[in-house]
């Protein structure tokens, strides 16, 4: 399943306008696939998260340019409800922040709650779905694993209490192209 995501990413890219060529796909050692490339995306930088596929793809002005493997908070798949319920919100968003972190290696927090987030989250309340008093959460990103924990990557062993979570030498690699007001689809 995973290897038709990428390519269909890859053919998606490649049909893109101005694109008449198909691209090479490289794959490194982690399990992240590439369009080949030395000097990394070219231009603006879109971020789509696939939960179904567990994938964090990267887009650019040539269309697909990389896939990296992801986990996230919980096994169960669904939309991020109230705070506390370690599943990872769906929807648009942008990268509001970027910091190295001392656990993760490095932390791009995501504009959750926002106003898409803040409307669901009110009809929920509405519909009885979710209490009265729960709250939105928030602290929400992409951020790498524990040291010398990658292999919860590997795995898809889910950990975060919402987050996506990235092996930490390829949360380092986006971090160094990914700037704030970056669009995040993240989708199931």
């Amino acid at each position: 399943m995973k290897a038709a995501f990428v390519l269909t990413s890859v053919l998606l890219g490649s049909m893109l306008p101005g694109n008449n060529h198909r691209p090479t796909i490289y794959k490194n050692s982690n399990g992240a696939t590439f369009r080949s490339t030395s000097s990394g995306p070219i231009g603006n930088v879109q971020i789509i998260i696939d939960k179904s596929e567990y994938a964090l793809s990267v887009y650019d002005n040539e269309g697909w340019y990389a896939t990296y493997p992801v986990v996230f908070g919980t096994d169960n798949q669904g939309d991020k409800k109230m705070e506390g319920d370690k599943k990872t919100p769906e929807g648009t968003f942008k990268i509001n922040s970027k910091r190295v972190h001392d656990k993760w290696s490095r932390f791009l927090s995501i504009d959750y709650p926002n106003d898409e987030s803040r409307i669901k989250f009110n009809q929920r309340k509405e519909r009885g779905e979710i209490p009265a008093n729960a709250r939105i959460g928030g602290a929400i990103g992409i951020h790498g694993t524990w040291p010398h924990e990658d292999f919860v990557v590997d795995n898809y062993k889910n950990w975060t209490l919402g987050c996506i979570s990235m092996k930490r030498s390829e949360v380092e690699e986006i971090y160094s192209f990914v700037k704030v007001g970056t669009r995040v689809t993240i989708q199931k």
